[in-house]
């Protein structure tokens, strides 16, 4: 798989601030990227380096596996703000605003607008869209002269249940048809659901980057009780497969084992040395902890 862009130990300061700091990962081509971290992680002054928005202090990056230039940069849409159109104007012509501004043809209005969805309503006044319908515009005036790369930052920010559905929608339906997309995010939900790929940021260090199934694995645990938690707390740290217990504060544990644990084999175990359980369940790892303990580490 051909590598879109590929980041080099990319370092930036704003005085005594280390906003990056020798950040390092690639981007497959026909992914859809997510650049996971909490507000000051790094993530739009990443995106503002890459787009030429700002300057790195050190390191380098490529694009289209070349330094890059003017010409590698118009096949990147970039979408780094909150959309500005002027509001009495519909759709159709703020994009002819839009596309004189990057030397784009007219022609390409109507295939963004259908690729949207958005032809139905390109008459329409933007001061009459929704939040959501906003969005797509932005996201419309991007795809103008058909970029291979498109680049988002924060593309829910703001947006009601109905708008994130409708732009998590359009990402997906952009990368079936071969575009490589990359979006900076602070929602583990939006980079599981929308994402194939992450790097997650935290106070301008990577902590890890790959696949999403493989970065933000969860792994199942078993939660467990017995009339004297104290004496199972002892024994099942005793099972050959033991990695880790904690209490959940009812009463029950919450246990990792090394690899796959059959519930019926460990309830035996149990009784057989002496312990009866009374509760006995198979849980997952919520997302939310997962990535605390990945960030916290």
């Amino acid at each position: 798989m051909s590598i879109i862009l590929s980041l080099n130990s990319i370092s930036k300061r704003y005085g005594a601030i280390q906003a990056l700091g020798g950040v390092s990962f690639s981007i497959p081509e026909g992914s859809v990227f997510g650049i996971l971290g909490p507000n000051g992680s790094g993530k739009t002054t990443l995106l503002g380096i890459v787009t030429d928005v700002l300057k790195a202090d050190s390191g380098s990056f490529t694009l289209f596996g070349q330094a890059p230039s003017a010409v590698q940069r118009q096949k990147i849409g970039t979408l780094l703000e909150t959309p500005n159109f002027y509001h009495y104007l519909s759709a159709r012509n703020n994009l002819k605003v839009v596309a004189a501004i990057k030397r784009q043809s007219e022609a390409d209005i109507p295939r963004v607008l259908d690729l949207v969805g958005l032809a139905a309503r390109q008459h329409s006044a933007f001061k009459t869209y929704s939040l959501g319908m906003k969005q797509r515009l932005a996201i419309a005036a991007a795809l103008l002269g058909d970029p291979q790369v498109l680049i988002l930052d924060e593309p829910t920010n703001g947006l009601d249940p109905e708008g994130i559905a409708e732009i998590r929608t359009l990402i997906r339906t952009l990368a079936t048809q071969g575009k490589t997309i990359i979006m900076a995010s602070h929602l583990l939900d939006e980079v599981e659901k929308v994402c194939t790929h992450v790097a997650i940021l935290r106070k301008g260090e990577l902590l890890s980057s790959g696949p999403v199934n493989t970065v933000m694995a969860r792994e199942d645990f078993i939660e467990i009780g017995s009339a004297d938690v104290q004496a199972l707390t002892r024994l099942i740290q005793q099972h050959p497969a033991f990695e880790k217990v904690l209490p959940n504060g009812n009463n029950l544990l919450h246990v990792t084992f090394n690899h796959a644990i059959d519930p019926a084999a460990l309830n035996t175990w149990c009784a057989e040395q002496g312990v009866w359980l009374s509760h006995l369940q198979i849980r997952r790892k919520s997302l939310e902890t997962a990535f605390l303990e990945l960030t916290n580490n």
